[in-house]
């Protein structure tokens, strides 16, 4: 029975693209794992306090940080909403990394976490392509691929809804055609990545 750590940061509960992607993974998952088990932390509406000093010092006797590291360590697949919140990951996300992350229990080359397939729904209201205006402020993937590798060994992967506001925004109106074309390919990536993970996963 495999187990997915599912995550959502996204502030808003509904109209969410970050969320919209992540159920679909989540349905497309249970789909092929009947008796599989999700494990779901909504980071916006039950926030993580922030890493203190007492909590920073307890490490892995913390009771908190232990039970997150768990889950972590227990998951055989991970699933992270990560929306872009002012180039950055919200801060929720980023109180949940910072508990999580052990020095002496899940970090280096022998963490129980290396090699654990991570993928992160990272959507943006506007493109950080390459090639694009503000492809330099892009701080999301590179920041939690950077991380996620180098403390965890874990395998990263992502599915990315750019130009989120084009329908809210007025500015943006003729960048539609291409939000809904994102919007799209998010949704086909979610349900493949998601089948060929769990048919990787059953082998």
């Amino acid at each position: 029975m495999a187990t997915l750590l599912h995550l959502d940061s996204a502030v808003f509960p509904q109209g969410s693209a970050s969320r919209e992607v992540t159920a679909t993974f989540v349905k497309t998952w249970l789909e092929q794992h009947p008796d599989g088990q999700v494990v779901y932390r909504d980071l916006a509406a039950n926030p993580l306090p922030h890493l203190d000093a007492t909590a920073a010092a307890a490490g892995a006797e913390d009771p908190l940080r232990s039970e997150l590291a768990a889950e972590l360590e227990a998951a055989d697949a991970v699933l992270i909403g990560a929306p872009m919140y002012n180039f950055s990951i919200p801060s929720t996300l980023k109180a949940w990394l910072d508990q999580v992350i052990i020095v002496g229990r899940n970090v280096g080359p022998d963490s129980p976490v290396a090699g654990t397939p991570i993928t992160v729904v990272a959507s943006r209201g506007g493109s950080y392509a390459p090639g694009t205006p503000r492809e330099d402020s892009e701080f999301v993937q590179n920041y939690l691929e950077k991380l996620l590798t180098s403390m965890f060994g874990a395998e990263v992967d992502f599915i990315v809804p750019e130009l989120t506001l084009a329908h809210s925004q007025p500015a943006m109106a003729e960048l539609i055609p291409l939000a809904e074309a994102s919007r799209a390919r998010a949704f086909t990536e979610a349900t493949e990545k998601a089948k060929a993970l769990a048919t990787r996963l059953a082998a």
